[in-house]
């Protein structure tokens, strides 16, 4: 029988949380709460509520005995820190995304997880979990499809009103948030996207920072990304629009994937390769195309899905995997080592925004990006610098 691993949830807000409730009623068959750390005292009626050990310093959870794993719902810079604690400690480590802010740091918490091969390391990227995107994956990995040509992905449904960034002072900064849409809502569309696309060697971006809310960071993005095969890629996200359009389209030499709000998927196959099936029809098909005559049927199949989810159902999987992971059943669906290449991208959009250049992401300039970081950590004036 399968061990039941005991999980520190590190900080109680919103998520930590949640994860404390699915534990509690029982959704994760191979995990309990094993303690709860937060810097507030009061979150302590909450961990007694549970019946469970309270801290107020993670590194005493870390090393209490009381936890074989932990999970980080704290801001993003403190990730990697806590995550390397953990690990140097003899405990498996699940770290909510982002890895870290900046590729310099993520890497610093990845490298040293390499040198624990006995310990678990994940990232939290539930959506690694939903069955459409593990659906999608495997198509476009199976290559039936052919190549990648083009794939976009515009998603515009992080709709914040100001009052949102005004509830906390380190919220959308660069010194306590280290961004904005990037890094707070788009994190798991970066990753998704690059799970199933492969990650992008270049990006040249235009981001506006602070445009439709009173804030330092950006709430608007542009990017366009090259991958290895000439493909190309268009990234647009915003926290300012309140209809909102959640669309990815992929298209292959053989076929087009199309996903509507992250729940119906439409993928057209192609019964050739499209330069095949260009090269041999003549001028009659040629008129039948520009008359309307033309019975696109003979060329393609279209298949629709709908998949439905269950609130919270694909978090309770990723602690799940990690359990299973941890005794050795399972490998882990988001291992922490993928965590770098959303980061890299984030970084490389914010830096090639600000220089106006298109930026290398296979050999990233992670100094010069954290220079730029830091100037603008400076103009806040109320955090200190990173290294």
């Amino acid at each position: 029988m399968s061990k039941k691993i005991r999980l520190g949830i590190i900080g109680l807000g919103a998520e930590g949380g949640m994860y404390a409730t699915f534990l509690n009623e029982g959704r994760i068959e191979n995990m309990e709460i094993g303690a709860i750390c937060d810097i507030l005292p009061e979150k302590k009626a909450d961990a007694d509520k549970y019946g469970v050990p309270f801290y107020e310093d993670y590194k005493e959870m870390v090393t209490s005995g009381d936890v074989d794993a932990v999970v980080t719902t704290v801001p993003h810079y403190l990730h990697p820190e806590m995550g390397i604690f953990a690990l140097e400690h003899g405990i498996h480590a699940l770290v909510e995304k982002p890895v870290g802010v900046y590729t310099k740091q993520a890497r610093e918490l990845i490298d040293f997880a390499a040198t624990k091969p006995e310990l678990k390391f994940g990232v939290f990227f539930n959506q690694r979990t939903n069955p459409l995107y593990k659906d999608l994956k495997e198509l476009l990995a199976s290559g039936e499809l052919g190549q990648l040509r083009h794939t976009s992905w515009i998603i515009t449904t992080w709709w914040r009103p100001q009052g949102y960034y005004n509830q906390s002072d380190w919220r959308a900064t660069w010194g306590g948030e280290g961004g904005g849409v990037l890094v707070n809502q788009a994190p798991h569309q970066l990753d998704l996207w690059q799970w199933i696309c492969g990650a992008p060697k270049s990006v040249f971006a235009k981001a506006q920072y602070g445009f439709r809310r009173d804030i330092a960071v950006e709430d608007e993005v542009n990017a366009l990304v090259e991958f290895d095969n000439g493909a190309t890629g268009t990234f647009i996200t915003c926290t300012h629009d309140m209809v909102g359009t959640d669309r990815l389209e992929i298209l292959c030499d053989k076929g087009k994937v199309v996903v509507d709000n992250s729940n119906t998927v439409t993928v057209t196959r192609l019964k050739e390769n499209e330069e095949v099936l260009s090269r041999g029809m003549d001028m009659e098909a040629v008129r039948k195309l520009f008359t309307g005559q033309m019975d696109m049927n003979e060329y393609m199949t279209v298949e629709t899905k709908t998949y439905e989810s269950v609130w919270g159902g694909q978090h309770c999987e990723v602690m799940r995997n990690f359990a299973a992971a941890i005794n050795g059943e399972e490998e882990l669906l988001a291992p922490g080592g993928d965590g770098i290449f959303g980061v890299r991208l984030a970084n490389g959009i914010h830096l090639s925004s600000w220089t106006g250049k298109d930026v290398d992401l296979e050999n990233f300039d992670e100094e010069t990006y954290l220079a730029e970081l830091n100037k603008r950590i400076r103009e806040e004036g109320k955090w200190e610098e990173r290294n």
